[in-house]
């Protein structure tokens, strides 16, 4: 029997016992004020130190960090340093970390993406992945699920309006030529038969879970009964427009973490208490973090009152 407890595991049970809360690190320059960036060498110094003050200041109501590496690519080689700097301070403090990454390619590609986002300079716990050139594009990753515990995130229904394109296409069943079916339930179904590989009944949920957005409310209820076993990670909570209550129905079950990243990272940008420093150009980088701080907290009780509404409407 495997002994080993994942990290999806270890996301699962602090989710539990902090909450659902993802705070996404998607830091854009732009979403810093243009008087801290100043204080600083390069904007990515700013976005370093902003970083690493959310990390420290926000570990009590966020379950884990999701860090997207598109923000850091854009910055370049010294982004890119920032990227991997990042990952670190949060590994170091004993939260999970995700680095939002996307992969899916083949053979020796995907062997060297493994190697890229599960050791060395970018290492991460959980990754996410894109499925759609092939489920064989996931086996390269396996070899670190089964030595070290690491977990992944397949991309299953996303939170952007254009996965209605790809993700919602009718496709004719194999075994019921008369049973219509969505091409994410195909890639459901691809992901059940990977989850039974790794077993863990005793533990929790399985070291692969599903993005699963909380933007689109007509199927949400029927996508966490048909995958009950599975911990979702949960876009589109926030600015997207993702409301509580629908996270809430995907959290049902196995559970998931729920991503916050512009809602808290540029929440100085609509406090009314820094104002009159927003207006002056005096604003300090506590003043910005606090912010964070409090819509990280709110974000949190808004999470935590919509499950336990769903839960006092289920025992009805």
């Amino acid at each position: 029997m495997n002994t080993m407890m994942y990290e999806m595991q270890r996301l699962q049970a602090i989710s539990r016992e902090k909450g659902p809360l993802c705070v996404g690190l998607d830091t854009d320059p732009s979403y810093l004020p243009p008087e801290i960036i100043k204080l600083y060498d390069s904007p990515q110094d700013a976005v370093l130190a902003y970083n690493l003050s959310l990390i420290s200041t926000l570990a009590p109501y966020t379950a884990c960090y999701k860090v997207q590496i598109a923000y850091y690519e854009a910055m370049g080689l010294s982004g890119l340093s920032v990227y991997s700097k990042t990952l670190k301070a949060i590994r170091k403090s004993g939260i999970p970390v995700i680095a939002d990454i996307k992969r899916g390619d083949i053979a020796d590609t995907a062997r060297a993406y493994a190697r890229a986002h599960f050791t060395g300079e970018f290492e991460a716990d959980i990754i996410t992945i894109n499925p759609y050139m092939g489920f064989d594009t996931l086996e390269p990753f396996l070899e670190y699920v089964e030595k070290a515990g690491k977990g992944a995130f397949v991309l299953l229904r996303t939170s952007n309006p254009g996965m209605k394109d790809i993700e919602w296409l009718p496709v004719t069943s194999e075994t019921d030529a008369d049973k219509p079916t969505r091409v994410l339930d195909v890639v459901g179904s691809a992901l059940q038969s990977l989850v039974q590989r790794f077993p863990s009944p005793d533990k929790g949920c399985s070291p692969f879970g599903a993005v699963v957005g909380c933007t689109e409310e007509s199927d949400a209820r029927s996508l966490r009964d048909r995958y009950p076993d599975l911990f979702f990670l949960i876009p589109g909570y926030g600015v997207q427009g993702g409301a509580a209550r629908v996270a809430a129905t995907l959290l049902d079950q196995s559970g998931g973490v729920v991503n916050s990243s512009r809602g808290i990272l540029t929440a100085w940008q609509k406090s009314e208490s820094l104002d009159i420093r927003r207006r002056s150009g005096s604003l300090s980088l506590t003043d910005i973090v606090e912010a964070a701080s409090q819509a990280a907290f709110s974000s949190q009780a808004d999470l935590v009152a919509a499950k336990k509404a769903l839960s006092l409407e289920k025992g009805k």
